[in-house]
Parts: structure tokens; sequence; C-alpha cells
């Protein structure tokens, strides 16, 4: 049985997909979800799938051990970040060598880094003048976005293109490809 957790800090689209995708597949599980924010949407769409959630903060998470020890003793083997904006510190990146993922929604390596999220992105990618944008699902180290890809797809960026008309665009590809990709990589498929 491969353990799953996700964290996420937003509203949770890309996790509730996830969950979806995972629940009838016998030999994974999504086992708990983990966010930073007490408020976050993403706590409803858990509870829908009576998935269960642990909400921590920066100390906890960056001073202690107390997230590490509690995903050893959930039993975790995998996890994925489904919008979660912080640094992994150090402690679960040695615990979960190669065993985190995360999504960015551009193409990496450019328009990664600190501030790169949600709008913020798809801005950037249009002030560029970029042709395409797309996904990226890269392993986790310890810098924004500089973990090694293991998965992108594109799609083209129109003239006409908003922020929001991009984010559209985007959305469709993480919904698409992400859990297929996680599925194949835990399940040691070729992605």
């Amino acid at each position: 049985m491969n353990n799953i957790a996700i964290f996420a800090s937003g509203s949770g689209t890309n996790a509730q997909r996830l969950i979806e995708h995972f629940s009838p597949i016998t030999d994974t599980n999504i086992s708990i979800l983990l966010t930073n924010k007490k408020n976050a949407g993403v706590i409803e769409r858990a509870g829908k799938f009576n998935v269960p959630v642990r909400i921590f903060g920066r100390e906890e998470f960056y001073y202690s051990d107390n997230i590490a020890v509690f995903l050893q003793n959930e039993k975790i083997d995998w996890i994925i970040l489904a919008g979660f904006l912080w640094l992994i510190p150090e402690n679960l990146l040695k615990m979960y060598p190669n065993r985190i993922v995360n999504i960015h929604p551009a193409l990496l390596p450019k328009h990664g880094g600190k501030g790169m999220y949600g709008m913020n992105v798809h801005q950037a990618v249009i002030d560029a003048k970029e042709k395409e944008s797309g996904i990226t699902v890269h392993y986790i180290n310890g810098e924004y976005d500089r973990g090694d890809i293991i998965f992108q797809a594109t799609c083209p960026v129109d003239e006409t293109d908003s922020p929001e008309t991009l984010a559209a665009k985007i959305h469709e590809l993480e919904y698409k490809h992400f859990p297929v990709v996680m599925e194949n990589l835990i399940l040691n498929k070729n992605v």
C-alpha cells in the first residue's frame, strides 16, 4: 500500500482531483491532507471525501520535528504538493528523497521561484510574450521550483489571453495530467 499525504494551501481543486483519481486504486491511499491555512477551501473538499485534515503553523513546520514524526506515524510513503506555497524543510527532504512532488502552473525553469504562483505566474508569462505555457510536475528540493522535472504539458498563449483565461487553460492541463502522472510515478509505470 502506498500512503499519500497531500499538502495544500488554497481552494484545493487539484487536491480534489487527486483524491477522486486515487480513490478506486486499491494499492494507494490518500491518507491525510495537511494545510497551513485554517480557512483553506481544500479542508472542505477533503471532508467531502472523508480524508482527514491536519492544520499546522510555521513554527511547527520549520522549527520542530512534529510534522515529520506525524508523517512517520501515519506511514506516509509519498508527499504531493497541490498548491502548497511554503518551502519544504530539510528534515522532510531527507525523509522523502524523490518522494515529494509538486505541480507548477508554468513551464519550468521559466517563471518559477518565490512569489511565482497563481495569477502572478500567468501575468509573468503574458508579460514575457511567451507563445506557450503549461504545467510542470517536478520533484522538490530545497529551492522553489528547482527540482528535477518529471513531466510537462503545454498549451498555446494567445495574444488575447488574460491571466484568467490562461489560468483556465492551465487548470485543464492540471486536471487532465497531474493525477495520471502521479499514479504512474507512484506505481512505477512509465511517466
